[in-house]
C-alpha cells in the first residue's frame, strides 16, 4: 500500500511539474493552438493591382465592397434566415437554405452574397440576423466602361484574371488575401476576445504603353463608324513605329467589363487587331513594293508598266479593278492606282524565292509575340505549295491571311528605316507601395528588313498615294500623311462572298518622320460605296486631325499637292480678319458669322491659314 501511495504521489508531482513547465515555458505556443481552435477565419480580399495608361489614367482599379459570410452553428432558424436573406439578395431561398445548413464553421455566400450594394448591406444590418456577418471585400471596377474592353479583359468574382491583360498578367496583379479572425465557442457563440486581423496584400500595378488621348480618339471614331455604316465589326490599332509600343487598340462591337456577364463570349474573346485574320488586300502592296525597291528591280519614277486591264497567269485571268486598265504607268503610279496586274509583274520580277523570303522576313505567317492572349498567327502558304498563281496573288495581298497587328508591325518597318520591332503593350510593372519600377519593358528590334534608302523612297511613294491615289480622302493640308488603302473580298470556308468586303487603310504620319502608324478596318459596311479610300480613309483623317495636334506635330508649308477631281470640294485658305472692321470682313466662298458688340475684329475661328471647304463658316469676334 505504501509503494502504491508513493507511486501515485510521484506521478501526481510529475504531472504538476509537466503542467507548470508547459504553462511557463510554452505559454505562447499553447495559447496559439487554443486560438486556432476558437477562432474562425473570414477571408478579406486583397487589393488587386491597378492598370494605368502611360499618361496615368486609371482604367482598372479595385474598389471597396461588402460581402456576406454565415456561421451555420449560430443560426437558430435557417428557414427564416434563408427567406429573409433571399428577399434582400434577390436569390432562391431553397438554395440559400442548403448553404445555411452546411456543417462547416463559416461559409461565404457566393455569388449572391459577394459585392452587395450599400442598400442591401443596410437591410441586412437592420434585419439583425444571428450568424450572418458582413465583411469588407473588394471588387474590380473599370472607370471608363467599354474603353479598351477586349484588351483589358476582366477578373472574376474571386478577383482572378479571366481574360485579356487581367489574365495575361494575373501573377503580377493578383494579391494575397487577408484574414479576419473572430472567436467562437463550440456551440457557435461569440467569445469575449479581441478580433485579430491579418493584413491583406496588394498586387503590382501595370502601366501600359496605351496613350489615353489616342485611345479615346480611336474609340470615338470607331463608334461613329458603327453608327453610320452598321458594319459587322470594326477595328483600329495604333503603334509607335520607332519602338513597337502599342498606343491604341480597339474592337467593335465591344462590352463593359463591369458587366461582362451580359456580353457574349464571341465579343469578349475577340480582340480583333490580334485575333482576326483576313486577306489584307491592297494594304499588303506596300510591303511588296518596298521589297522590290530593296532589290532595285525598277526605278519607280522612270520605269513603266502598261496595264491593259488584266494579266494571264497559267490560264488564270487576274483583272484590274478599273475596266480596261490604267494604261501606261510608272511603277509609282502602279502603287498609286493599286493596279493588281502591275503587282503581278512586280511579283514576277521578285521571283518566288525572294517574294517568300520578304513575306516571312516582315513577320507574316507567325505570331508577333505581343504580351496579350489570343493572338493569331495568320495563314501563309508553304513555299513548296506556291505556284505561279499563288505567287501572283500574294504579291497584291490575296491568298494569304494576316492580322492587323502583323500589318502595322510590317508597315512600321517600311517607314521607320527598315527595322522590325517586337510589339508590346505593357510599359512597366510598378510596386504600389512606393511606385518603384519592378520591371521596365524596353523596345526590342527583331531584325533589319529594309535599308534606310528604301525607306526614304517608300515614304515618298506612300505620301504620293495619299496625294494622288486611292488615299486622297485622308489628305490633310499641312501634314504629310502616307498610306495605302485596301478593299479585300471576304472569304468564308474558301469561298469569296459577293458584296462582302473588308475595307481598310494603313497609314503613318508625318510620313517623313513617322510618329504613329494607324490601321483601321471595317468589315462589311452598309450604306456606302465599298472602297477603303471612300469609307475608311476619312475616318483615319479624322483621327489624325486630333492626334497630330495632340502630339504637337508642326504643320509644314511644303508637301505634295493633292490631285483633285471634279468630285472634290473646293478648298479655301482662311485669311486674317483681325483688326478689320465688320464691313471689311468679306471673302468670296466663306460664310461669316459675327459675335459680340463693336466694329473691330478681335479674334477669329478658325485662325488665319486654316484650309476649309468652300462655303465654310468663319466666326468673327467683334469688340
Amino acid at each position: 500500500m505504501r509503494s502504491v501511495f508513493l507511486s501515485a504521489v510521484l506521478l501526481f508531482v510529475f504531472i504538476l511539474g509537466k503542467l507548470g513547465y508547459e504553462q511557463i515555458f510554452h505559454h505562447e505556443k499553447i495559447v496559439s493552438k487554443a486560438k486556432n481552435l476558437w477562432q474562425r477565419d473570414f477571408k478579406l480580399a486583397g487589393e488587386r493591382g491597378r492598370i494605368l495608361t502611360k499618361d496615368g489614367a486609371e482604367i482598372a482599379v479595385d474598389v471597396p465592397s461588402t460581402s456576406v459570410i454565415v456561421v451555420p452553428a449560430m443560426i437558430q432558424d435557417p428557414t427564416s434566415t434563408a427567406q429573409i436573406l433571399s428577399e434582400i439578395l434577390v436569390c432562391d431561398a431553397d438554395d440559400l437554405y442548403q448553404k445555411l445548413s452546411n456543417r462547416v464553421s463559416t461559409q461565404k455566400l457566393q455569388p449572391e452574397g459577394r459585392n452587395i450594394s450599400e442598400e442591401q448591406s443596410q437591410k441586412i444590418i437592420e434585419a439583425d440576423l444571428e450568424g450572418v456577418i458582413l465583411v469588407q471585400d473588394s471588387k474590380r471596377y473599370y472607370p471608363k466602361g467599354n474603353y479598351l474592353a477586349q484588351v483589358l479583359g476582366f477578373s472574376g468574382i474571386d478577383n482572378q484574371g479571366l481574360a485579356g491583360l487581367e489574365l495575361e498578367y494575373d501573377e503580377y496583379l493578383a494579391s494575397k488575401a487577408g484574414d479576419l479572425k473572430i472567436g467562437f465557442d463550440a456551440k457557435g457563440h461569440l467569445l469575449e476576445m479581441d478580433e485579430e486581423v491579418i493584413a491583406k496584400g496588394k498586387g503590382m500595378n501595370i502601366v501600359l504603353t496605351i496613350d489615353d488621348t489616342i485611345q479615346s480618339i480611336m474609340e470615338r471614331e470607331l463608334n461613329n463608324v458603327m453608327l453610320r455604316y452598321a458594319p459587322t465589326q470594326a477595328m483600329a490599332i495604333a503603334m509607335d513605329p520607332n519602338t513597337g509600343a502599342i498606343l491604341g487598340m480597339a474592337s467593335k462591337p465591344d462590352f463593359d467589363p463591369n458587366h461582362y456577364q451580359q456580353a457574349s463570349q464571341e465579343i469578349i474573346n475577340r480582340n480583333l487587331p490580334i485575333w482576326m485574320s483576313f486577306e489584307p488586300g491592297s494594304t499588303f502592296k506596300a510591303m511588296t513594293f518596298a521589297s522590290a525597291l530593296e532589290e532595285n528591280l525598277f526605278d519607280m519614277h522612270t520605269d513603266t508598266y502598261f496595264d491593259k486591264g488584266y494579266e494571264m497567269v497559267e490560264g488564270a485571268r487576274i483583272k484590274s479593278w478599273k475596266a480596261g486598265g490604267h494604261g501606261l504607268q510608272t511603277f509609282l503610279q502602279v502603287l498609286e492606282n493599286s493596279s493588281n496586274p502591275g503587282f503581278v509583274e512586280i511579283g514576277r520580277r521578285l521571283g518566288l524565292d525572294l517574294l517568300y523570303d520578304y513575306v516571312t522576313a516582315f513577320g507574316f505567317g507567325k505570331k508577333t509575340g505581343i504580351d496579350l492572349p489570343g493572338e493569331s498567327s495568320g495563314i501563309m502558304f508553304e513555299k513548296e505549295a506556291m505556284g505561279p498563281v499563288e505567287q501572283a496573288t500574294v504579291a497584291f495581298g490575296q491568298g494569304l491571311s494576316v492580322t492587323a497587328l502583323q500589318l502595322v508591325r510590317a508597315f512600321s518597318a517600311v517607314v521607320n528605316g527598315g527595322t522590325l520591332y517586337q510589339p508590346y503593350i505593357v510599359d512597366a510593372i510598378v510596386n504600389p507601395l512606393n511606385d518603384e519600377v519592378i520591371e521596365q519593358f524596353l523596345p526590342q528590334a527583331s531584325k533589319q528588313v529594309l535599308s534606310g534608302e528604301t525607306t526614304l523612297k517608300m515614304q515618298e511613294a506612300l505620301e504620293s498615294v495619299v496625294a494622288n491615289g486611292g488615299g486622297r480622302n485622308a489628305y490633310m493640308e499641312g501634314y504629310k500623311i502616307g498610306g495605302k488603302t485596301g478593299t479585300a473580298q471576304k472569304a468564308v470556308n474558301g469561298v469569296y462572298l459577293s458584296n462582302e468586303y473588308i475595307l481598310s487603310f494603313l497609314s503613318a504620319a508625318p510620313i517623313d518622320d513617322p510618329k504613329i502608324v494607324i490601321f483601321v478596318a471595317v468589315d462589311s459596311p452598309q450604306n456606302d460605296v465599298q472602297y477603303g479610300g471612300t469609307v475608311v480613309a476619312p475616318v483615319v483623317r479624322n483621327m489624325y486631325e486630333d492626334i497630330l495636334n495632340y502630339l504637337k506635330v508642326e504643320k509644314v508649308s511644303e508637301q505634295l499637292p493633292k490631285k483633285t477631281t471634279w468630285l472634290d470640294p473646293i478648298m479655301i485658305e482662311v485669311p486674317s480678319f483681325i483688326g478689320l472692321s465688320q464691313e471689311e470682313c468679306v471673302f468670296q466662298g466663306l460664310t461669316m458669322e459675327f459675335v459680340g458688340e463693336g466694329n473691330t475684329v478681335l479674334e477669329q475661328y478658325p485662325q488665319a491659314g486654316t484650309v476649309v471647304n468652300e462655303g465654310g463658316k468663319v466666326m468673327v469676334i467683334l469688340g
